[in-house]
């Protein structure tokens, strides 16, 4: 008898399949290859019926050739640092695009002459703060601190709280940081307490280079606890570096404990440094704002070549900053009853397709090392844990997060349109479930 795992398709066969020509053009002919042949290996190995090899083929192949897929964030975490933190707005991907070819980055048009990189994002981003004298976009939070330290204060000391000596994710320690530019780090105060008169004491002018005060960003010290504020420490004659972390630009009702790029300069602060990928919305970059002298030795460092964006962050940065609503702004604002309307009627859907699944309050966050202690109020559906992995894992993968042995999705962050999305997914993976893991 014919042993069908003996007629599997030639390649050159599978690969004449119009939709996998199509992709060989988008995603490039070895990765469609590369689909092919495991294709054929599974259908050799009788997991796959032979005339099912294309089929299986264009379902593994990547959305992209990118290689990153795309998510949805039903966490309830609006910044959730391993999804990539802020979801750009529609005018941001848009402005992406365009910058995606050649671009003016570099060049005035009307003259013909090189020009400053970047400059229609950068005046976007002072005319968004006019406290600043000046400002600098470099590719993170953490490049724009180094590059303060490296250009002011190498072979010199840092002042800084020990009570400010933070690590934040995935053990980066931000003394391991400093110390990597040639820096020295002065220690005043305590871990609780640190008074101006502490950091007044440890000044030599022939040594220090500048005072930095740091935001704890994602933690919260009480009780018996005290600061001194930018406002205290700019008398102090050494310019003060304030690090605050999420990107907030100005003040907002909802973040009341999170500083802002405004009132520190407005309190004194020579710089400002600030990540434009959390509480802005905006892509990933490190935000410098300033003293405008102190902005131009940073700019004219040589380090800065080292950290400078590229022209698609800053598109997609004064696009965030000029644009509409960004899906960050809309996440932490989102209104629960629509929320719970949403979910309801997703709980429904459900529910009537024979899903064990509840409708349960619970809570969002920040997310990104911003805002620890403010909590959102919000609604979830709660499914068997079991989920969580079909969900990951599906063809377009939905992350929740498991609470008490239950998978919470919170539709906070999803767009609306995709609501379906996510009802699809779960369904797809109910039906990959035994009976008993869906209980």
């Amino acid at each position: 008898m014919d042993d069908p795992r003996r007629r599997v398709p030639r390649t050159d066969v599978v690969l004449a399949d119009p939709r996998l020509a199509e992709a060989a053009g988008r995603l490039g002919r070895a990765a469609v290859k590369a689909a092919v042949t495991a294709a054929q290996q599974r259908a050799r190995a009788g997991e796959l019926a032979p005339e099912a090899v294309a089929d299986a083929a264009v379902a593994a192949l990547p959305a992209t050739a990118g290689g990153l897929r795309p998510v949805l964030n039903a966490t309830g975490v609006v910044l959730h640092t391993n999804l990539g933190r802020a979801a750009l707005s529609e005018a941001a991907r848009d402005a992406i695009q365009a910058a995606a070819g050649h671009t003016d980055v570099e060049l005035d048009l009307v003259t013909g002459r090189r020009a400053r990189r970047g400059r229609t994002a950068l005046r976007a981003l002072r005319d968004a703060v006019p406290e600043a004298g000046d400002v600098h976009v470099v590719n993170n939070g953490a490049a724009a601190l180094v590059l303060a330290a490296t250009a002011l204060a190498a072979g010199r000391e840092i002042i800084v709280s020990r009570g400010e000596m933070v690590e934040i994710g995935d053990g980066f320690r931000l003394p391991e940081l400093l110390e990597s530019t040639g820096a020295r780090l002065r220690e005043v105060g305590t871990t609780n307490r640190t008074t101006a008169a502490d950091y007044r004491a440890a000044i030599d002018p022939g040594v220090s280079g500048f005072i930095l005060k740091v935001h704890p960003s994602n933690f919260v010290v009480r009780g018996f606890t005290g600061e001194a504020t930018v406002e205290e420490l700019a008398p102090l004659g050494l310019p003060v570096v304030a690090d605050i972390g999420s990107g907030l630009l100005r003040p907002d009702p909802l973040l009341p404990a999170e500083p802002t790029a405004a009132a520190s300069l407005r309190a004194g602060a020579s710089l400002v440094t600030a990540s434009g990928d959390k509480l802005l919305g905006g892509p990933q970059a490190g935000l410098v704002l300033g003293d405008a002298g102190l902005v131009e030795r940073l700019r004219r460092h040589p380090l800065a070549r080292a950290l400078r964006v590229d022209k698609l962050t800053l598109a997609a940065l004064q696009a965030t900053l000029t644009g509409p609503e960004t899906p960050t702004w809309r996440a932490l604002r989102m209104d629960p009853d629509e929320l719970r309307f949403r979910t309801e009627k997703a709980r429904d859907r459900l529910a009537e397709a024979g899903v064990e699944v509840t409708l349960i309050e619970s809570e969002a966050v920040v997310g990104g090392g911003g805002a620890p202690e403010v909590r959102l109020p919000s609604w979830s559906l709660a499914l068997p844990r079991p989920y969580a992995e079909g969900l990951r894992t599906a063809p377009q993968p939905v992350v929740g997060r498991v609470e008490r042995g239950r998978l919470l999705l919170d539709l906070r962050c999803v767009p609306p349109a995709a609501d379906d999305q996510v009802i699809a997914a779960v369904l797809a993976a109910a039906a990959r479930l035994p009976l008993r893991r869906r209980l």
